[in-house]
């Protein structure tokens, strides 16, 4: 493994007949899925969350809608270019943040069952592919004897997310400090947001694989990662920023990846949903199911793909969480395969070992 400091070539080009492009983001901490893609035709929905649910949703189908804060997101789904998939959720269905982060990342059915990532592994099953990860440090899904690099922007500096929802718990009860502690976080959230550009934190990342992968000879594989998406108390301002950084992070990798995007998949993934009911402190707690995202000129968008389980008490997961019916190898499978074309015997034996019964989506590329 190497750690760029600068912006140099990162090597051999891949091969010009079959030049697509894959970046993985990674939300760390459980984005709240049922706050990210709203199941307006699902009565239950608003009787879980109350007064958390967002307003002004921007609809998608007779079905869903998307927070208000994704508007470049929603743009991309009216151009088919925007898939959401639901009730999606790697194997491991506890609630440790740690172990979810693991299982996903290191692509196998638990927690310590590799220790390589699985797109470091994809990148060894692609002769003279190169990764990269926009991180400080190599992450474990990038760590491996494959070809990646690291390379870190200057980001800008702030007060780590996880320990303001932390406090935000404490502060939540005292009405004299409450009011001045949530103005304080979203203050937080606006200095984030007008940092990098007037974009935040993720969009420096994402424009910074943009410009990497556009090079000639740039890597066809990126990794973008974020923190601050555990959202355990003041939820709707939270995610209202952390929402709108993503979606500037799309607009960012799209605006600078112009002569890809017709062949690129962007992958957001977290590793876990979040209750299905709002708690005491305006948040919803760890859960199961969650969300992904498929963006990108080689999706097939405009719809919803997975299947909806439904939010009634019956189906929910423990009585308290969407029930996953997507194994999030299967969206992970159907990328690599379908769009990077990775050998289907490598794919089941090397990148996602024992993942045999596990069969990949349908009808996720254009």
């Amino acid at each position: 493994m190497t750690t760029l400091t600068l912006w140099p070539s990162l090597g051999l080009a891949a091969s010009r007949g079959n030049d697509t492009r894959l970046l993985v983001v990674l939300l760390r901490g459980g984005l709240d899925g049922l706050h990210t893609l709203i199941p307006v035709d699902d009565p239950n929905y608003r009787s879980l969350r109350g007064a958390l649910a967002p307003g002004d949703a921007r609809k998608l189908d007779a079905d869903f809608a998307l927070h208000p804060s994704l508007a470049f997101t929603h743009a991309l789904y009216g151009k088919k270019q925007l898939l959401p998939v639901v009730a999606i959720a790697p194997p491991y269905r506890q609630r440790s943040h740690f172990e979810a982060q693991d299982c996903l990342e290191n692509g196998s059915a638990r927690p310590g069952g590799a220790n390589t990532g699985w797109l470091n592994r994809c990148a060894g099953a692609m002769a003279g592919t190169q990764a990269l990860s926009i991180t400080t440090v190599m992450p474990l899904i990038m760590r491996g004897p494959g070809d990646a690099s690291t390379w870190s922007p200057p980001l800008p500096r702030q007060v780590n997310p996880i320990l303001l929802q932390r406090l935000q718990a404490l502060y939540a009860h005292d009405s004299a400090l409450a009011e001045n502690f949530q103005r304080a976080v979203a203050n937080q959230g606006m200095a984030a947001v007008q940092g990098a550009g007037g974009k935040g934190r993720m969009a420096a990342a994402t424009a910074a694989a943009a410009t990497f992968m556009s090079q000639p000879d740039g890597p066809r594989i990126a990794f973008v990662e974020d923190s601050g998406w555990d959202t355990h108390a003041g939820q709707a301002a939270i995610l209202k920023n952390k929402l709108t950084e993503l979606d500037n992070g799309l607009r960012a990798f799209h605006d600078g990846a112009q002569s890809l995007w017709d062949k690129t998949v962007v992958v957001v993934v977290t590793e876990f949903g979040r209750t299905a009911r709002v708690n005491g402190t305006g948040g919803t707690d760890h859960g199961t199911g969650g969300l992904a995202l498929l963006a990108g000129g080689a999706v097939r968008g405009g719809r919803i793909a997975g299947h909806w389980p439904g939010l009634s008490q019956a189906a929910l997961n423990d009585g308290r969480d969407l029930r996953v019916t997507t194994d999030m190898r299967a969206l992970f499978k159907a990328v690599l395969a379908g769009h990077l074309r990775v050998d289907q015997g490598r794919l089941e034996k090397a990148v996602f070992p024992e993942s045999g019964k596990v069969r990949a989506m349908d009808g996720l590329l254009g």
